[in-house]
């Protein structure tokens, strides 16, 4: 029975303790005698007791404690199930004596963190599969509650978060979200704060007002305020006026999401094809019926097909092709290389939608009029603005997958996990597996 010992304190990955025993439980808590011709069936679980192998170490400063203060009661952990069988480890912790630390803490254990109830490497493995599958799923997987399995989740993201090394705030994007008409949040919409230069999200707070931005700004240092170069949003004013009416941010430029302003375009476009096709009687209907994501559609992505249609389309009237035009015009624009190339680009642009008897183009006018700085801006520094959008389609994919969260910081969580953690090479592989509990300083040394 030795070597079997060792091997399973070896499988176990068990360092400074050994087996002293293991048993079959059945799902009642009764005992299963184990023998050669006995078949053990899959639901009982496997219970691993140990022996700690030397001294215990201190969890604070990692000293090694010769003195025992007291053993307390048997524990036991929930662990990877071996096979079909779940796993539990049992074992009574001593409390120790640190000479160096004064104080007589439980020892570290290098299983599990303080306070939990499952191990490290199992509270990893449901992080990992939580990341890819609703918590419903995996709790039927592994045999736990919902509530145990999202506990073990957020606290093994908690201890990666922590681990993490602290970027500089350089780039900042804002963005809204709309949470819905049902549920019992106190606003329908929340704010998110993003770090432009890594695409993970920083801060969410209810509502889109300059009092939520505020809210956020006011967590920040004057030192972190004097790092930020640039925020980005849409056109929504509020987020703008709250960073404007902070003194502390007048260094700041302001950009908009060219997302943003090519749907504003789009906007105007299709105003003027309803107004054209769909209030002009029943005969000019027919003709636009149809045709709204075709006349939206980018010049080059449109099939030969497509492109013959949009041109028949436009030859019924010309004020409908300008428009094609000026919106093409417009997405080229806000590809310019530098800012003096955006400035005259958009002044061209202004000329043509500048008459005031075409209502929904001109409207795109005064709109690129009143927010031009912020849009030349997108010229001059030109910051992956993408990445707001890119965080929107990932928080609406964690919310399908979960069927709705109800805890906030838990879905910030994850969703800061997700978008900081890309498996497309090695190192990005290896971070996204780093959900791991150090060990104490002195130990590690």
């Amino acid at each position: 029975m030795g070597q079997l010992h060792r091997f399973i304190a070896q499988v176990a990955s068990l360092r400074g303790f050994v087996v002293q025993s293991w048993h079959w439980l059945r799902p009642d808590d009764v005992a299963v005698i184990a023998s050669n011709d006995l078949y053990i069936p899959p639901e009982s679980r496997l219970v691993i007791c140990l022996k700690r192998k030397g001294l215990a170490y201190c969890p604070d400063c990692g000293h090694k404690c010769q003195k025992i203060h007291e053993t307390l009661d048997s524990r036991k952990w929930l662990d990877l199930p071996w096979g079909t069988h779940q796993t539990t480890i049992r074992y009574a912790p001593q409390r120790v004596k640190c000479p160096r630390c004064n104080s007589t803490p439980v020892e570290w254990l290098g299983w599990a963190e303080p306070y939990q109830h499952e191990t490290t490497r199992l509270q990893q493995m449901l992080a990992l599969q939580c990341s890819s599958m609703p918590v419903s799923h995996v709790a039927v997987q592994y045999g736990m509650t919902w509530d145990a399995v999202k506990r073990a989740e957020k606290n093994a993201l908690l201890r990666w978060d922590k681990a993490r090394e602290e970027v500089d705030l350089r780039m900042v994007g804002i963005d809204e979200k709309y949470l819905g008409r049902r549920g019992a949040w106190p606003e329908r919409y929340v704010t998110i704060v993003s770090n432009l230069e890594t695409g993970e999200p920083i801060w969410t707070g209810f509502g889109r007002s300059q009092a939520t931005v505020k809210e956020w700004l006011d967590t920040l240092t004057a030192a972190q305020k004097a790092n930020i170069k640039l925020f980005a949003s849409d056109m929504h004013a509020p987020f703008q006026a709250a960073v404007k009416a902070d003194p502390a941010l007048s260094h700041v430029a302001w950009v908009h999401d060219p997302f943003h302003v090519i749907k504003r375009a789009n906007k105007a476009v299709d105003e003027l094809r309803r107004e054209i096709f769909f209030r002009a009687g029943p005969e000019m209907r027919a003709v636009g019926k149809g045709k709204r994501w075709l006349v939206l559609r980018a010049w080059e992505k449109c099939s030969k097909e497509q492109q013959a249609e949009l041109r028949k389309l436009f030859s019924y009237n010309p004020r409908l092709a300008n428009a094609y035009q000026i919106l093409e015009e417009l997405r080229s624009v806000l590809h310019a290389p530098d800012k003096a190339s955006m400035t005259m680009g958009l002044q061209h642009i202004l000329r043509r939608t500048r008459r005031r008897d075409n209502k929904p183009m001109r409207g795109l006018h005064d709109s690129l009029e009143n927010h031009w700085d912020a849009i030349v801006a997108l010229g001059e520094h030109r910051p992956p603005t993408g990445r707001i959008e890119a965080l929107n389609n990932n928080w609406e994919t964690l919310v399908r997958r979960g069927r709705g969260y109800r805890d906030l910081p838990y879905l910030l969580l994850k969703l800061r996990f997700m978008t900081a953690n890309p498996i497309d090479n090695v190192d990005g592989t290896q971070r996204f597996l780093a959900l791991k509990l150090p060990v104490p300083a002195r130990q590690a040394a």
